[in-house]
């Protein structure tokens, strides 16, 4: 059963006609088919745009956008894109996650399918890529940090440098990728977030002059929607929340 606060018509805080934020974040379902029809520069610009407007860490805005509509190079990504959609559904995308309908499931897949079928005639791609700039860390600050946390918490601290830094250049990103999302919603574009690419990020950065130290952080297909928005579904929040400890 769904509770008031979690359906739709509950969610609308904008004027008439115009929906809200939370009912933009309800009916914002990941959108795979999309007519080959072009998207206009300036809706681009404000997909963009809203990315910029995302928290940055420590306000450096190290961000970088790759935007791609030439029709010459998305075929060039194309088999690229079938390459890294097959590997996910040989491996990790073969079963359903657990919890998740079969049937559902089922579409879903047929989607991803269909977007790598159709992927030549995407009509745009966004790349967000990332790059934390050196270090700037002396012998006292490092003196002072280890004190802070005490040996043990240092020590973790050391080993696990390398996921602490790519969660800190993801925090940096994606952030700014939910604002594009969203905007894309507004404007009725249908728009997914998708990480295979990583799995031949080397080739990708190639296909698109990417310099091989900047960090890729997602693949974003954007078109105008052949289907519906509509709602999501997801967990409800009394299953996921732990108030005060876990």
């Amino acid at each position: 059963m769904t509770s008031e606060a979690t359906t739709p018509s509950a969610r609308t805080d904008a004027p008439a006609g115009e929906p809200g934020l939370l009912t933009t974040m309800s009916t914002m379902r990941a959108m795979r088919r999309l007519k080959p029809d072009p998207v206009p520069d300036e809706l681009l610009d404000q997909l963009v745009q809203a990315a910029v407007w995302g928290p940055s860490g420590g306000n450096m805005q190290r961000f970088e956008y790759v935007v791609v509509t030439d029709r010459g190079v998305m075929a060039e990504l194309a088999p690229l894109w079938r390459r890294c959609v097959d590997a996910y559904l040989a491996t990790t995308g073969k079963y359903a996650p657990t919890g998740m309908d079969e049937g559902a499931y089922r579409r879903m897949v047929a989607a991803i399918e269909y977007q790598r079928d159709h992927f030549a005639d995407t009509p745009a791609l966004i790349v967000p890529c990332y790059q934390f700039p050196p270090p700037r860390i002396e012998e006292e600050g490092l003196r002072a940090s280890a004190a802070a946390l005490g040996a043990d918490a240092s020590e973790k601290m050391v080993a696990g440098q390398v996921r602490f830094q790519a969660l800190a250049e993801g925090s940096c990103v994606y952030p700014g990728v939910q604002n594009l999302l969203l905007a894309a919603r507004g404007l009725g574009l249908a728009a997914n977030i998708t990480i295979w690419h990583l799995m031949l990020e080397d080739e990708w950065k190639k296909a698109l002059g990417i310099p091989a130290d900047m960090n890729t952080f997602a693949a974003v297909p954007v078109g105008w929607p052949l289907g519906n928005f509509g709602p999501v579904r997801r967990r409800p929040v009394s299953e996921v929340v732990h108030r005060d400890r876990w």
